[in-house]
């Protein structure tokens, strides 16, 4: 890919995007991973000092989470805030008996309701982070991090954001580290998928790109394991990339037959 035509697209795509909105900005929650610091770094080049970026930690959080946030602000002049999530956290799951996924779940739909929050308060646009990739897989909390107004990365596949977060310079302590949603101390996007985003993205890209059928991309010598199950997380995770579903009453039904684009206006 030529890094400096989908930079400048995408930086052209958040401004116009924003601006059909009528608000002035875009507000981010900054996790210290590769995907939000690719996109900060766009959208500071597209908002200048309307972009407010949110460090949300919890109790889970890595230290490296924290600092590589902040070491990704300082060089590129990123306004931030650090709000707390900890005791929201704690306070709920308290008597709830929660397993490591239900907390991870809910702290990503408390993230996601603060910077919803917080787009109120500045009169901006939450902007997505999530990749093709993790889109395709459904590897992301529905109403949590896959919740967003904008997304400039949804395109992009993982094994590509390495390649575009070095041409955008983003510090090499992000590139480097392990992908990681942070939900859970230890968590690990690879080794819970048990496969790298590497070996996952050359499968995606003949399913979706090339449009073979398993058995076509099966003879082609990848793991049959791998392509079954990538095939398999596409259909099973279709609903986290739809609207709620609403049942047909009417005539004219939306989401079904009232069809009108995003930035429809009289």
């Amino acid at each position: 890919m030529k890094w400096h035509y989908i930079e400048e697209y995408l930086v052209n795509f958040l401004k116009e995007e924003t601006c059909k909105t009528g608000l002035s900005g875009g507000v981010l929650g900054l996790s210290g991973g590769i995907d939000s610091a690719v996109v900060a770094v766009l959208a500071k080049k597209a908002f200048g000092k309307n972009l407010k970026v949110i460090l949300l930690p919890s109790q889970f959080s890595s230290d490296s989470s924290i600092t590589d946030a902040l070491s990704l602000c300082k060089k590129f002049d990123i306004d931030y805030e650090i709000i707390e999530i900890k005791n929201i956290i704690e306070a709920y799951n308290e008597n709830q008996n929660s397993n490591s996924l239900r907390i991870g779940n809910f702290s990503a739909r408390v993230r996601m309701a603060i910077l919803f929050d917080q787009s109120a308060k500045y009169n901006s646009l939450v902007l997505g982070t999530s990749n093709k990739s993790e889109l395709l897989l459904g590897y992301g909390t529905w109403y949590g991090d896959l919740a967003s107004a904008i997304n400039p990365i949804g395109d992009i596949y993982k094994s590509d954001i390495f390649r575009f977060a070095k041409y955008l310079n983003v510090p090499k302590s992000i590139i480097c580290k392990p992908p990681s949603a942070d939900l859970w101390e230890g968590q690990s996007d690879e080794q819970e998928l048990g496969y790298t985003y590497k070996e996952i993205d050359a499968v995606f890209f003949e399913l979706v790109e090339n449009r073979l059928t398993p058995n076509e991309v099966i003879k082609k010598g990848y793991k049959k394991e791998l392509v079954l199950k990538l095939n398999n997380m596409i259909y099973k995770n279709q609903f986290k990339r739809k609207m709620p579903l609403i049942a047909k009453i009417t005539k004219r039904t939306i989401g079904i037959d009232f069809l009108y684009p995003r930035d429809v206006r009289l």
